[in-house]
């Protein structure tokens, strides 16, 4: 199968992607992949200032899934720009690389953006607008809110005019809604879906194997709320789907769904060559007719 897509104007190699949280800023994986081989990464988030994160341990293992509660441990805003993206401009050939970007406001998004507009090293963001892990002091993540989410995008959008994919969570209960506030304030596409929140009630026993008590679950128990959302809004925006890929089939599913691209996260903890082993796949995936390529599978 012909695995090119060409999104954003831009050309990547193939549909993979390794998500936000999964590869560090992408030094991190350097050495156990080649980076070259996947289409692209998402850095982990940014947030204006340092965070230490939650309380260890951050991640367990939860049935067929993983609990994780990172709390959005990252170097800040300056360190991203003076350190990271210098990186990862000297070492990528191609400027295959979305930066993550969280805050608890639209000012905070927007200095982000503005900030590393014109630096070097990557393509665009992906703005988290629902990690329900930090930043929300107990209360629902912006992307629970169009109004909210409008004026994130809106505010950024007046920061850059670099690409803008905003991140959704699982648990909307209307993701339309939510989608359309962000296609109307100038979003270029659509990641579907965050982790999924889990009280600690929920959790049980696994809540105290948590530093936080309490976290989001992700793997291929997101897959049935990812392709809910990616079916509200097809037609739309493009999007981005994420959620329990761990094999080519996986990501083949998404892509019949209308994904037009697909991000490993889960996979890629239990084992870094989970993303390479995807396209290999997808190389290999019997190409129909009718889908002789992924942009033509994706429709």
């Amino acid at each position: 199968m012909n695995l090119g897509v060409r999104l954003f104007g831009h050309d990547f190699r193939n549909p993979v992607f390794m998500a936000a949280g999964s590869c560090g800023f992408v030094r991190e994986v350097a050495r156990a992949l080649d980076v070259e081989a996947l289409g692209g990464f998402v850095t982990k988030s940014v947030t204006v200032e340092p965070r230490a994160g939650n309380a260890a341990p951050r991640v367990t293992e939860y049935g067929r899934g993983m609990l994780n509660s990172v709390g959005l441990a990252n170097p800040g805003l300056a360190q991203v720009r003076k350190t990271h993206l210098p990186w990862i401009a000297h070492n990528l050939k191609r400027p295959q690389v979305f930066v993550s970007v969280a805050g608890r406001t639209a000012a905070d998004y927007a200095r982000i953006a503005a900030t590393l507009h014109d630096a070097d090293g990557f393509l665009g963001y992906e703005l988290n607008l629902s990690c329900p892990n930090a930043l929300t002091d107990g209360h629902a993540t912006i992307a629970h809110d169009p109004d909210a989410v409008a004026a994130v995008v809106a505010a950024c959008r007046r920061a850059t005019d670099r690409p803008l994919a905003v991140k959704l969570g699982p648990d909307l209960g209307d993701p339309l809604r939510s989608a359309v506030a962000a296609e109307d304030a100038g979003a270029d596409a659509l990641t579907l879906v965050n982790t999924l929140p889990m009280s600690s009630g929920k959790l049980r026993r696994a809540a105290f194997r948590l530093g936080s008590g309490a976290g989001g679950l992700s793997g291929p128990p997101l897959r049935p709320h990812a392709l809910r959302a990616l079916a509200a809004i097809r037609g739309r925006l493009p999007v981005v789907a994420v959620g329990g890929i761990h094999r080519a089939a996986d990501a083949v599913r998404y892509g019949r769904a209308g994904a037009a691209l697909v991000q490993v996260c889960t996979g890629a903890f239990a084992d870094p060559r989970t993303p390479a082993r995807v396209v290999n796949g997808l190389r290999r995936w019997r190409a129909s007719p009718r889908a002789r390529s992924w942009t033509e599978l994706s429709g």
